[in-house]
Protein backbone atom coordinates (compact mmCIF):
# COMPACT_ATOMS: atom_id res chain seq x y z
CA UNK A 1 0.00 0.00 0.00
CA UNK A 2 1.31 3.44 -0.93
CA UNK A 3 1.85 5.51 2.21
CA UNK A 4 2.67 8.73 0.35
CA UNK A 5 0.42 11.64 1.36
CA UNK A 6 -2.32 12.63 -1.02
CA UNK A 7 -1.31 15.96 -2.62
CA UNK A 8 -4.99 16.95 -2.67
CA UNK A 9 -5.30 16.88 1.12
CA UNK A 10 -4.26 19.56 3.59
CA UNK A 11 -2.25 18.45 6.59
CA UNK A 12 -3.04 19.61 10.09
CA UNK A 13 0.09 21.75 10.10
CA UNK A 14 -0.81 23.62 6.89
CA UNK A 15 -1.36 27.33 7.23
CA UNK A 16 -3.56 29.45 5.01
CA UNK A 17 -1.36 32.14 3.52
CA UNK A 18 -3.95 34.07 1.56
CA UNK A 19 -6.95 33.55 -0.70
CA UNK A 20 -8.39 35.29 -3.73
CA UNK A 21 -11.62 35.07 -5.70
CA UNK A 22 -12.01 34.33 -9.40
CA UNK A 23 -14.99 34.96 -11.65
CA UNK A 24 -15.22 34.82 -15.44
CA UNK A 25 -17.69 35.01 -18.31
CA UNK A 26 -20.46 36.90 -16.56
CA UNK A 27 -21.58 37.97 -20.06
CA UNK A 28 -24.57 39.96 -18.86
CA UNK A 29 -27.25 41.15 -21.28
CA UNK A 30 -30.82 42.18 -20.58
CA UNK A 31 -32.14 39.22 -22.60
CA UNK A 32 -33.97 35.99 -22.02
CA UNK A 33 -31.91 32.81 -21.72
CA UNK A 34 -30.35 31.56 -24.94
CA UNK A 35 -27.60 29.28 -26.24
CA UNK A 36 -23.93 29.54 -27.09
CA UNK A 37 -22.43 29.86 -30.59
CA UNK A 38 -22.63 26.10 -31.22
CA UNK A 39 -26.18 25.91 -29.85
CA UNK A 40 -25.36 23.17 -27.34
CA UNK A 41 -24.99 25.06 -24.05
CA UNK A 42 -27.59 27.18 -22.31
CA UNK A 43 -26.72 30.79 -21.60
CA UNK A 44 -28.19 32.81 -18.73
CA UNK A 45 -27.88 36.39 -19.94
CA UNK A 46 -30.10 38.35 -17.56
CA UNK A 47 -29.75 35.93 -14.65
CA UNK A 48 -25.96 36.12 -14.69
CA UNK A 49 -26.25 39.10 -12.33
CA UNK A 50 -27.80 36.83 -9.71
CA UNK A 51 -24.77 34.54 -9.89
CA UNK A 52 -22.45 37.54 -9.55
CA UNK A 53 -24.40 38.81 -6.55
CA UNK A 54 -24.25 35.37 -4.96
CA UNK A 55 -20.49 35.19 -5.42
CA UNK A 56 -20.00 38.64 -3.92
CA UNK A 57 -22.19 37.84 -0.92
CA UNK A 58 -20.15 34.68 -0.35
CA UNK A 59 -16.82 36.52 -0.52
CA UNK A 60 -18.06 39.28 1.79
CA UNK A 61 -19.17 36.74 4.41
CA UNK A 62 -15.91 34.77 4.47
CA UNK A 63 -14.30 34.68 7.91
CA UNK A 64 -10.97 35.14 6.12
CA UNK A 65 -12.01 37.26 3.14
CA UNK A 66 -10.06 37.06 -0.11
CA UNK A 67 -7.38 39.67 -0.65
CA UNK A 68 -8.86 40.50 -4.04
CA UNK A 69 -11.00 39.15 -6.87
CA UNK A 70 -9.85 38.48 -10.43
CA UNK A 71 -12.47 39.13 -13.10
CA UNK A 72 -11.18 37.22 -16.13
CA UNK A 73 -13.09 38.93 -18.93
CA UNK A 74 -16.35 38.87 -20.91
CA UNK A 75 -18.11 40.88 -18.24
CA UNK A 76 -21.01 41.70 -20.60
CA UNK A 77 -22.18 39.85 -23.70
CA UNK A 78 -21.60 40.89 -27.29
CA UNK A 79 -25.35 41.12 -27.85
CA UNK A 80 -25.29 44.45 -26.01
CA UNK A 81 -23.62 46.11 -28.98
CA UNK A 82 -26.39 44.91 -31.28
CA UNK A 83 -29.03 46.47 -29.01
CA UNK A 84 -26.94 49.61 -28.28
CA UNK A 85 -26.94 48.75 -24.59
CA UNK A 86 -23.20 48.28 -23.99
CA UNK A 87 -22.59 51.22 -21.67
CA UNK A 88 -25.81 50.73 -19.72
CA UNK A 89 -25.13 47.02 -19.19
CA UNK A 90 -21.53 47.62 -18.14
CA UNK A 91 -22.65 50.24 -15.63
CA UNK A 92 -25.21 47.82 -14.18
CA UNK A 93 -22.63 45.07 -13.66
CA UNK A 94 -20.06 47.47 -12.23
CA UNK A 95 -22.64 48.74 -9.75
CA UNK A 96 -23.04 45.16 -8.49
CA UNK A 97 -19.26 44.89 -8.09
CA UNK A 98 -19.35 47.93 -5.81
CA UNK A 99 -20.91 45.67 -3.17
CA UNK A 100 -17.61 43.79 -2.94
CA UNK A 101 -15.41 44.73 0.01
CA UNK A 102 -12.08 43.91 -1.66
CA UNK A 103 -10.35 45.18 -4.83
CA UNK A 104 -11.27 43.72 -8.24
CA UNK A 105 -8.68 43.26 -10.98
CA UNK A 106 -10.25 43.25 -14.45
CA UNK A 107 -8.95 41.60 -17.60
CA UNK A 108 -10.43 42.02 -21.08
CA UNK A 109 -11.94 39.26 -23.20
CA UNK A 110 -13.33 39.15 -26.72
CA UNK A 111 -16.76 40.34 -25.60
CA UNK A 112 -15.24 43.54 -24.24
CA UNK A 113 -14.01 44.26 -27.77
CA UNK A 114 -17.35 43.32 -29.33
CA UNK A 115 -18.81 46.17 -27.28
CA UNK A 116 -16.06 48.77 -26.93
CA UNK A 117 -12.97 50.18 -28.58
CA UNK A 118 -9.61 49.80 -26.91
CA UNK A 119 -9.56 53.54 -26.18
CA UNK A 120 -12.92 53.27 -24.42
CA UNK A 121 -11.73 50.36 -22.27
CA UNK A 122 -8.53 52.19 -21.39
CA UNK A 123 -10.56 55.07 -19.97
CA UNK A 124 -13.25 52.92 -18.33
CA UNK A 125 -13.68 51.31 -14.92
CA UNK A 126 -12.46 48.07 -16.51
CA UNK A 127 -8.96 49.52 -16.49
CA UNK A 128 -7.60 48.61 -13.05
CA UNK A 129 -3.97 49.31 -13.82
CA UNK A 130 -3.99 51.80 -10.92
CA UNK A 131 -3.83 48.69 -8.69
CA UNK A 132 -0.40 47.85 -10.09
CA UNK A 133 2.48 47.60 -7.65
CA UNK A 134 4.50 50.80 -7.76
CA UNK A 135 8.02 49.52 -8.34
CA UNK A 136 10.93 50.77 -10.38
CA UNK A 137 10.54 49.89 -14.06
CA UNK A 138 13.33 49.27 -16.52
CA UNK A 139 12.78 51.10 -19.84
CA UNK A 140 13.08 47.90 -21.87
CA UNK A 141 10.25 46.24 -19.95
CA UNK A 142 7.69 49.07 -20.09
CA UNK A 143 4.92 48.34 -22.66
CA UNK A 144 4.40 50.96 -25.35
CA UNK A 145 1.15 52.17 -26.87
CA UNK A 146 -2.18 51.05 -25.44
CA UNK A 147 -1.03 47.66 -24.18
CA UNK A 148 -3.01 46.73 -21.04
CA UNK A 149 -0.98 44.69 -18.58
CA UNK A 150 0.29 44.97 -15.04
CA UNK A 151 1.37 42.91 -12.05
CA UNK A 152 0.89 43.01 -8.31
CA UNK A 153 1.94 41.07 -5.21
CA UNK A 154 -1.04 39.96 -3.09
CA UNK A 155 1.21 38.21 -0.59
CA UNK A 156 5.01 38.04 -0.16
CA UNK A 157 6.67 35.78 -2.77
CA UNK A 158 3.50 35.61 -4.91
CA UNK A 159 3.16 37.81 -8.00
CA UNK A 160 0.06 37.98 -10.22
CA UNK A 161 0.51 39.13 -13.82
CA UNK A 162 -2.43 40.37 -15.89
CA UNK A 163 -1.79 40.26 -19.64
CA UNK A 164 -3.61 41.67 -22.64
CA UNK A 165 -4.41 38.45 -24.53
CA UNK A 166 -5.92 40.49 -27.38
CA UNK A 167 -2.87 42.64 -28.08
CA UNK A 168 -2.43 40.72 -31.36
CA UNK A 169 -6.00 40.49 -32.57
CA UNK A 170 -8.39 41.91 -35.16
CA UNK A 171 -10.63 42.87 -32.23
CA UNK A 172 -10.30 46.35 -30.77
CA UNK A 173 -7.82 47.47 -33.42
CA UNK A 174 -8.27 50.25 -35.97
CA UNK A 175 -8.85 48.48 -39.31
CA UNK A 176 -6.70 51.03 -41.12
CA UNK A 177 -3.67 50.31 -38.93
CA UNK A 178 -0.70 48.11 -39.92
CA UNK A 179 -1.29 46.10 -36.75
CA UNK A 180 -4.79 45.14 -37.89
CA UNK A 181 -3.49 44.04 -41.29
CA UNK A 182 -0.79 41.93 -39.60
CA UNK A 183 -3.30 40.29 -37.28
CA UNK A 184 -5.77 39.63 -40.11
CA UNK A 185 -3.02 37.97 -42.14
CA UNK A 186 -2.06 35.75 -39.18
CA UNK A 187 -5.69 34.82 -38.55
CA UNK A 188 -6.36 33.87 -42.16
CA UNK A 189 -3.22 31.75 -42.27
CA UNK A 190 -4.50 29.59 -39.41
CA UNK A 191 -8.27 29.72 -39.97
CA UNK A 192 -9.79 27.62 -42.80
CA UNK A 193 -13.24 29.21 -42.50
CA UNK A 194 -14.75 31.99 -44.58
CA UNK A 195 -16.41 33.19 -41.36
CA UNK A 196 -13.36 33.96 -39.24
CA UNK A 197 -15.30 33.69 -35.99
CA UNK A 198 -16.59 30.21 -36.79
CA UNK A 199 -15.63 27.44 -34.33
CA UNK A 200 -15.25 24.82 -37.06
CA UNK A 201 -11.81 23.31 -37.75
CA UNK A 202 -8.42 24.52 -36.57
CA UNK A 203 -8.41 28.20 -35.75
CA UNK A 204 -7.27 30.82 -33.31
CA UNK A 205 -10.05 33.08 -32.00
Amino acid sequence: MDDKPNPGTVSGSSELLFSFGVIADIQYANLEDGYNYQGNRRRYYRHSLLHLQGAIEHWNKESSPPCCVLQLGDIIDGYNAQYKASEKSLELVMNVFQMLKVPVHHTWGNHEFYNFSRDYLTNSKLNTKFLEDQIEHHPETVPTGSYYAYHFVPFPKFRFILLDSYDLSVLGVDQSSPKYQLCLKMLKEHNPNMELNSPQGELFL
